[in-house]
C-alpha cells in the first residue's frame, strides 16, 4: 500500500513542473519591479516576502503622465514545456484582474499574455498555455499563440485602464 501510494505521488510529480514555489526560505531579489516610470508614468510597486512566505506583488496604478502599470518578472531558463498544457497558479487577489505573461526568449520584444481575474480568497487559476496570445504594449499581434519549449521569463502585470491600489500574493506557479 505504501509502495502504490509513492508510486502515485511520482506519476503526479512527473506529470508536473514547478516554475516558482514561494515561501519562507525564498529568495526574491532575482524577481524585478517594471512599473509605467520607464516612459514617465507614475505608477509604484513592490515585491515583497510575506511572514507565511507568499510574495506579495502591491502597489498603485496611476494613470497620471499617460501611465497606467506595474508588473513584476523572473528571469529563468526552464525547458520541456511542450509536455505541458497548463500553467497553474495559487494566488489570492484584491478582486481585480490581473495579466500572467511568459517569454520564450528574453531579447524578444512581445510577450504571451493570458488576463485572470481574482476574488478576494485564496484560488487555483489554471491558464490554458495553448490561449495564450503574443501581445506587445497593449496590442495583440499577428503571429501565433504560444508553442514553445522554453520559458525564459514570467510576468505578473495590473494595467486595468484606471487609478486603483492593487494587492495580489502568490504562493506558487506550476505547469500541469
Amino acid at each position: 500500500m505504501i509502495r502504490t501510494a509513492l508510486i502515485i505521488i511520482i506519476l503526479l510529480n512527473l506529470n508536473e513542473k514547478v516554475i516558482f514555489d514561494f515561501n519562507n526560505g525564498t529568495t526574491i531579489s532575482d524577481w524585478v519591479v517594471v512599473e509605467d516610470r520607464v516612459m514617465g508614468g507614475r505608477s509604484n510597486a513592490d515585491i515583497s516576502l510575506t511572514e507565511t512566505g507568499h510574495a506579495k506583488f502591491s502597489g498603485n496604478v496611476s494613470l497620471e503622465n499617460n501611465g497606467g502599470f506595474a508588473s513584476v518578472r523572473y528571469r529563468l531558463n526552464v525547458d520541456g514545456i511542450k509536455k505541458f498544457s497548463k500553467a497553474v497558479i495559487r494566488l489570492k487577489g484584491d478582486g481585480k484582474n490581473y495579466q500572467f505573461r511568459l517569454k520564450n526568449k528574453l531579447n524578444d520584444r512581445h510577450s504571451y499574455i493570458q488576463e485572470f481575474s481574482t476574488n478576494g480568497e485564496w484560488q487555483e487559476i489554471e491558464l490554458d498555455l495553448a490561449k495564450m496570445h503574443p501581445g506587445f504594449r497593449g496590442r495583440i499581434l499577428d503571429i501565433p499563440n504560444w508553442d514553445h519549449d522554453i520559458i525564459q521569463e514570467i510576468t505578473f502585470l495590473i494595467g486595468n485602464k484606471k487609478n486603483e491600489e492593487f494587492s495580489l500574493l502568490i504562493d506558487y506557479i506550476r505547469l500541469k
